[in-house]
């Protein structure tokens, strides 16, 4: 009886561990390229609408510098990270660039270490106060504070002038995709048709898309678990590089937190 309970306690402790690998495995490993078709409603940048879409040359001033510095996401949960690597770099142009492994400096670890995000990801707020931890100004919204119309006007806006961009956070599912949370810059805007490019940063699975505003807004307008706070957009835009030492949540403006 001893024998077996040894045993057994021998295998579980081995199928604990290669649990515990696999999990590793999969938080820490660069996604494989596996493209995935698109919703019905989502427009790939690459197709021939989508490239009758980016023609229009009113709204993107900051389409150039975010496909120079355009990089995917290097862990499943590095959409944040992604985001800011590329809005950073488009910022400043600076050498040597800013790299997802070096992005967690002494500054943006005091606000989210990079174990919590690989394992966890990161919350709007996270994410300004991680672009602050940079020195960058950041603006953040709530979708729930901020109506539809009032998102397309400072997102059209944004788009239409350089030396600020915007990232959304959204609902993955609520666009037809996976359900996960997810983070990527905007691109792009088509007044005629209303739509705004995402410059996905999970590039092995989906290409840059066109979408709807009011698709993008309700995906937007859902409730994040982890903050009890719907999910919504950041603008930013250089600040003073010494706001990179300042406490988290201290660095940034938020009219509508």
């Amino acid at each position: 009886m001893k024998r077996l309970v040894r045993v057994s306690g021998t295998a579980v402790l081995v199928l604990l561990l290669l649990a515990s690998i696999a999990i590793w495995d999969a938080a820490f490993r660069t996604p494989s390229t596996n493209l995935l078709p698109l919703a019905d409603g989502l427009i790939a940048v690459t197709s021939s609408s989508g490239q009758a879409l980016l023609a229009e040359r009113r709204f993107v001033a900051d389409y150039e510098k975010l496909t120079q510095n355009f990089e995917s996401q290097s862990r499943p949960a590095f959409c944040g990270v992604a985001s800011s690597v590329v809005v950073l770099n488009a910022l400043r142009s600076a050498v040597p660039r800013v790299t997802q492994s070096t992005f967690f400096t002494d500054a943006a670890s005091k606000v989210r270490g990079s174990l919590q995000v690989t394992f966890a990801g990161m919350s709007l707020a996270q994410l300004g106060d991680l672009l602050s931890a940079h020195g960058l100004e950041v603006t953040l919204f709530y979708a729930s504070d901020t109506p539809v119309d009032a998102f397309r006007s400072i997102a059209s806006e944004n788009l239409r002038t350089s030396g600020d961009f915007l990232l959304v956070n959204y609902q993955r599912a609520a666009l037809g995709q996976g359900e996960i949370g997810h983070i990527s810059p905007l691109a792009a805007y088509d007044a005629a048709t209303d739509r705004f490019l995402i410059l996905d940063v999970a590039a092995y699975k989906y290409p840059p898309v066109w979408v709807s505003t009011a698709a993008l807004w309700n995906a937007m307008n859902t409730t994040d678990s982890s903050s009890d706070r719907t999910r919504g957009f950041i603008v930013v835009r250089n600040g003073d590089s010494s706001k990179a030492d300042s406490p988290p949540g201290q660095a940034h403006g938020s009219p509508s937190r």
